[in-house]
């Protein structure tokens, strides 16, 4: 009985999210600075707290640049002249030697230790920076997507911008406690 009780413990513990699936954890990982594009219209006061809040907490382990584009900056009636042009204005905030992180509902779903598993791989591969990009209503444009060096997805559902870049915020705090082993992410 008492064994089948430590046994039982043991597969309730080892089925609960740690970290412990992460190669990074608890080990040291080049922190590149982070810059999140996102494009769309002014967010909310109730966003840009969070959003904010959640730029302080990742400040502890690396610095973080959010930049925020408007979307259809220059008023085009279709959607594709909308789209050009977010993504021309995205394209001229990437350097060459950045780690370009493109957040599509199209990408390849990520777990929480996947996701902080790309931070500590980004940090590997010579780039001097990781961009993160969230796109405007309609999506990203052909420059951006071949530029990218790779796609990921937050969710299942498709996100509203300004819920997406909430969503990535969090995600990435998530994932700096991961790498350094801390007790945010139970």
């Amino acid at each position: 009985m008492v064994v089948m009780l430590s046994a039982r413990l043991h597969i309730v513990t080892s089925a609960l999210p740690s970290g412990r699936d992460c190669k990074y954890t608890g080990q040291a990982v080049r922190a590149l600075p982070i810059r999140i594009i996102s494009v769309g219209k002014k967010r909310s006061q109730g966003v840009q707290l969070v959003v904010d809040e959640y730029i302080e907490k990742l400040k502890l382990y690396c610095s973080v640049d959010d930049v925020h584009i408007r979307n259809n900056p220059k008023n085009a009636h279709d959607s594709k002249a909308q789209v050009d042009h977010e993504d021309s204005a995205v394209m001229d905030l990437i350097r060459s030697d950045d780690w370009v992180v493109l957040l599509d509902e199209r990408g390849k779903d990520i777990g929480s230790e996947r996701m902080a598993e790309l931070v500590g791989d980004a940090g590997n591969t010579g780039a001097s920076r990781l961009s993160f990009c969230v796109g405007g209503p309609y999506g990203h444009g052909k420059q951006l997507r071949e530029r990218a060096d790779v796609c990921i997805k937050l969710s299942s559902m498709v996100l509203n911008h300004q819920i997406a870049l909430v969503v990535l915020v969090e995600q990435l705090y998530r994932s700096w406690t991961i790498l350094k082993g801390q007790n945010y992410h139970r």
